[in-house]
């Protein structure tokens, strides 16, 4: 029998190319383990309370996104939290026995109350606070065995791993303790040279067409020292050198070339569109199919389903065990 793993993404916007390696490696876990891809909303809500976010189109387009890079529907569950009521019931009777500290000490906690805080945010709400206990929820409530992430997360899984043997002593052993599967994620800049973010106007969508792609990387910030094409370039402060090293396979080569003045900016940021236009098209063309009318809804159901019995067994053997009305 296949392990499990749970993973999601937030609805809050497109999804760029800085998504994809992400999504790539999702792809190549459905073959390994049983998949359930769950479009977060609730989590979205936690600094998105005002905001009045569209979340119902937004999880489409993101259930789109996930279709259209190969997320396959015939091997892994997708589908949306809020239509899984057991994620709310698992993060409430959890919410009962866990100490505030160890929500006071994760380390996005602080960190993200302060930097969005000087965007004008107000994070000081149990929502904000209980989010990493919401997403312990998520987790076991699937008894996922492994959640693939990044190494930023990794104090999230380790939390939901106390939970789990939190729970597990206090009641009776009914969760696994979720490992992470730590990838390695290319941090990639936007084309202005700072974080990639739809919100500042920089990232190269996922949908992207060929004409948007060549805009958008001749936007890119190049070599500030470079003035004439044959001038010796220095890739390593090179924006355009960083996208090279993920899309193009022949990196050593452009980087000697640069460095020896023998291509110019202007044919160096040619030569990457066209290489991420080759990443691109199959995705779009991918995405055309799934664009027909009610496939992604019914995607979207049979994956709610699935997700649905699931955790409905988790959740009777959690009140069983608990002495709560309502098991079996």
């Amino acid at each position: 029998m296949k392990r499990r793993i749970l993973s999601g993404m937030r609805p809050t916007g497109s999804l760029h190319i800085g998504h994809l390696s992400v999504l790539q490696n999702w792809v190549v876990l459905q073959d390994e383990y049983e998949c359930y891809f769950s479009i977060v909303d609730w989590h979205a809500l936690t600094t998105g309370y005002e905001d009045k976010l569209d979340l119902k189109a937004l999880s489409k387009e993101i259930a789109l996104d996930w279709l259209s890079v190969g997320i396959d529907p015939q091997k892994s569950a997708v589908f949306i939290q809020s239509q899984v009521k057991e994620h709310a019931e698992l993060h409430l009777l959890f919410s009962m026995f866990t100490p505030m500290s160890w929500l006071e000490r994760v380390p996005t906690y602080k960190d993200q109350i302060q930097q969005l805080g000087e965007d004008g945010k107000d994070l000081h709400t149990y929502g904000f606070l209980g989010y990493p206990l919401l997403q312990a929820a998520d987790i076991l409530v699937y008894k996922a065995s492994a959640v693939p992430v990044g190494e930023d997360q990794v104090p999230h899984i380790e939390l939901s791993r106390e939970i789990a043997r939190r729970f597990n002593y206090l009641y009776s052993g009914v969760f696994p303790e979720p490992q992470a599967l730590i990838g390695k994620v290319p941090l990639l800049p936007g084309v202005d040279g700072r974080k990639m973010s739809k919100s500042y106007n920089n990232a190269i969508s996922l949908t992207a067409s060929t004409d948007e792609i060549g805009f958008r990387v001749k936007q890119m910030i190049t070599d500030p020292q470079r003035i004439r094409k044959d001038d010796p370039g220095h890739p390593e402060v090179c924006v355009v050198s960083k996208f090279h090293k993920i899309y193009s396979p022949d990196i050593d080569r452009i980087e000697r070339d640069c460095k020896a003045g023998k291509i110019g900016c202007v044919a160096c940021k040619k030569y990457l569109a066209e290489n991420i236009d080759k990443v691109l098209a199959p995705y779009r063309e991918r995405r055309k199919l799934w664009q027909e009318e009610g496939k992604v809804e019914s995607v979207l159901q049979e994956g709610t389903e699935k997700a649905r019995a699931t955790a409905s067994d988790t959740m009777n053997e959690v009140r069983k065990v608990m002495g709560l009305y309502g098991s079996r």
